[in-house]
């Protein structure tokens, strides 16, 4: 269990598509035992059949970031299942991205509760589990867009660096047994434009994402390669962009 991927069991929230659902393949052909969430639980049912079909482990709960009882009803879901909790895989996010002088007051609200209070509920549900094991490890998917401000991000950017210095806060608090990981990823071919509410923004994203955005499983690798190190080893921080970004 110290080494490798095999055996552990894996939460990811944010599952049914984009970086969460090329991490649950590829840890579920790793042997990983999963337990997925996200808010649409169609497309989570079929990403277990999925995984069952080749052989896999996995089970999924409808789950809401927003929600500190839907993320602690997964951590739940993973004892229950599988006995333990080894990773907790942060990685739901929205990007409803505009300029500040729009003033679009839910959407900076709607990317506080999931993109900040999403992630300090994983936290809050998993942390207590971790430390009766003397194991655990978070990994949390932040952005590039927390380390470049740019315009129409503010907000968003300003979620993901709260993420980060909760992320290196945690970190330094873990101790000598907890392991702690910040994955930014760069322009990824998501659904995350789909979140956008301002039409213009959402356009841009789009275009960008079309001309230079790498597939989800480049960040699905990177997620992989912080888990299956030697317990002893914690691998901080991974940023990955597209080479022409």
């Amino acid at each position: 269990m110290e080494n490798g991927i095999t055996g552990k069991v894996i939460i990811i929230t944010g599952a049914s598509s984009g970086i969460g659902e090329a991490t649950a393949l590829l840890l579920a052909e790793r042997g990983a035992k999963l337990v997925l969430g996200a808010r649409r639980p169609e497309p989570l049912a079929a990403l277990v059949a999925r995984i069952a079909a080749a052989g896999g482990e996995a089970a999924s709960a409808a789950t809401d970031v927003a929600r500190r009882a839907d993320v602690a009803a997964l951590v739940q879901l993973a004892q229950e299942r599988f006995g333990r909790l080894d990773v907790l895989v942060s990685n739901a996010g929205i990007a409803p991205i505009s300029l500040l002088d729009e003033l679009r007051v839910d959407d900076w609200e709607a990317m506080i509760d999931v993109n900040l209070k999403g992630l300090l509920y994983g936290i809050a549900a998993a942390l207590p589990v971790f430390r009766q094991q003397g194991s655990g490890h978070f990994v949390n998917v932040l952005s590039v867009a927390g380390l470049s401000i740019v315009p129409t991000m503010a907000v968003y950017a300003g979620t993901k660096n709260a993420a980060r210095a909760i992320t290196e806060g945690l970190r330094q608090e873990a101790g000598p047994h907890l392991r702690v990981t910040g994955i930014s990823p760069g322009f990824v071919q998501t659904n995350l434009a789909g979140s956008m509410s301002n039409p213009e923004v959402r356009a841009q994203i789009t275009e960008q994402m079309g001309e230079i955005a790498i597939p989800p499983v480049a960040i699905a690798r990177a997620i992989a390669f912080a888990i299956e190190q030697p317990a002893e080893v914690d691998v901080n921080e991974i940023v990955v962009r597209p080479t022409a970004q």
